[in-house]
């Protein structure tokens, strides 16, 4: 029989669906029409923007002053060497369970190696930090050669650009872009569930990957507990009575789009790519259509496929619409950085 409600159906039911190394799947149920989507768009952005890692954002080498310096006896040149080490994943043991309210959380690691070596991100594995892509190439260093550097790694989330983490280096170490959200992919679908014979319910289920440094369902229970803190605050106080803004460029999600393309993590070809080209910030990316990116010289198919990923994980696939308002303020905003030379 059908009834005329005054209040929402609350969901009962979440399961695992799958569950196999650093991914997961997770169904919620049932919700009211309309109210899956409203709450699962929200969720995916919060893992994506609130999920904690680790990353080294100081790097101090023995014998180099800057990072266009060659290393003496090692194949790869400075540069080389940072882009090698920004794809190892990091666990630092010391912070691990620490209270995430606490910021500038850090250790420093020092490491010694001597040639011939291939040296890759196992050999980074110590007491104090965890390797948990041990594979990734690092450096090639060669006979009777010996490469000496320290690392200091940060306990934060979503992307720090250098600029932002100069004031916390010592003396002697260079700055880097931090990307420290260990979430790889999340992905969600809305189906229909039957509830007392009405099929006008939804179920969410969430495809959650991470990179290993925090497991996918903590992950998605911790951006839960995050959305939560945040919509508690409506029912502890008033409301203010402020005017919106309107500038696009003030909004949160643009802070995404003045990142640095660093922080998408692509394959050497791929930024090659666009480094090529003068493309530095994720908004440019954003502003051109499908054509345009197509059109990039030497841009292939699986160069575009990866960026075309990487752009609809972030909630921004390739040839979104903006407003006449919203591409001004982006394009106002990234002439902005340009001006200041990435430093905003």
């Amino acid at each position: 029989m059908k009834v005329i409600k005054t209040a929402p159906l609350i969901p009962s039911e979440i399961k695992v669906l799958e569950k196999e190394g650093n991914r997961v799947k997770i169904s919620l149920a049932p919700f009211e029409f309309g109210y899956a989507v409203t709450l699962a768009h929200p969720i995916r952005r919060l893992l994506l923007l609130s999920s904690v890692g680790y990353a080294p954002v100081g790097l101090k080498i023995e014998g180099v002053h800057h990072e266009f310096d060659s290393l003496r006896g090692v194949t790869e040149d400075v540069s080389l060497f940072i882009m090698n080490l920004k794809n190892i994943r990091f666990i630092a043991k010391a912070l691990v369970g620490q209270d995430s309210s606490l910021e500038n959380q850090s250790v420093v690691v020092d490491y010694s190696f001597k040639g011939p070596m291939e040296l890759r991100a196992r050999d980074l594995n110590s007491d104090h930090i965890e390797i948990v892509n041990p594979e990734m190439p690092l450096a090639t260093i060669n006979e009777d050669a010996q490469l000496n550097f320290s690392l200091i790694i940060y306990k934060g989330m979503g992307y720090v650009p250098s600029e932002n983490t100069r004031e916390l280096m010592p003396e002697g170490y260079m700055p880097l872009d931090g990307s420290f959200t260990p979430i790889k992919k999340v992905v969600y679908e809305i189906e229909n569930v039957l509830v007392e014979g009405d099929p006008n319910y939804e179920k969410i289920i969430f495809d959650i990957e991470t990179d290993g440094q925090i497991d996918p369902y903590k992950a998605f229970l911790s951006a839960v507990k995050v959305m939560s803190k945040q919509l508690g605050v409506f029912g502890e106080r008033p409301i203010a009575n402020t005017e919106y803004s309107g500038d696009y460029a003030q909004r949160d999600d643009a802070k995404d789009l003045s990142a640095k393309i660093e922080s998408m993590n692509l394959s050497a070809r791929c930024f090659n790519c666009l480094d090529k080209i003068g493309i530095k910030y994720v908004g440019e990316l954003v502003l051109m259509s499908e054509e345009e990116l197509k059109g990039v010289k030497n841009m292939g198919k699986k160069s575009y496929d990866e960026i075309a990923e990487k752009l609809n994980d972030l909630g921004y696939p390739v040839g979104t619409e903006l407003s006449p308002e919203q591409r001004e303020s982006l394009k106002k905003r990234l002439e902005k950085l340009e001006d200041k030379g990435g430093n905003d």
